[in-house]
């Protein structure tokens, strides 16, 4: 998907600040039960297509209402994605002013994991 120059700048800006984690690392540290909360950050209607098997969903668009109450402690290591590594790097930016000292966002997204035959799981 083409992004505006303007979108894409944003992302780049938050990207500078947060940090990321390849679709390997993720794998990685899901194959060895890492503690660790994977958050799909897509829109309900990407989610209700398929995602990560163990991510949980809190869109863009309510992550920051509603993490206090489905991820309460700051520390706990978070790793977010999207389709492409845009929402996720604005997400983890976002959750690192509201204080989550551990925060990760998945570089390439939904499209890299699917790309490289990882699993997923379809409601």
């Amino acid at each position: 998907m083409a992004h505006s120059a303007e979108f894409e700048a944003l992302c780049q800006a938050a990207r500078d600040h947060i940090r990321e984690a390849s679709i390997a690392e993720v794998r990685g540290r899901l194959s060895i039960g890492a503690p660790f909360v994977l958050v799909d950050v897509r829109e309900d209607n990407e989610w209700q297509k398929g995602h990560i098997s163990g991510a949980i969903h809190l869109g863009r668009g309510i992550l920051e209402r509603d993490v206090i109450e489905a991820i309460p402690a700051k520390n706990t290591e978070i790793v977010l994605y999207c389709g492409g590594g845009f929402r996720s790097a604005l997400s983890a930016e976002s959750l690192e002013k509201m204080g989550y000292t551990n925060v990760w966002s998945m570089a390439g997204g939904w499209r890299s994991w699917t790309a490289a035959g990882l699993p997923t799981t379809v409601p």
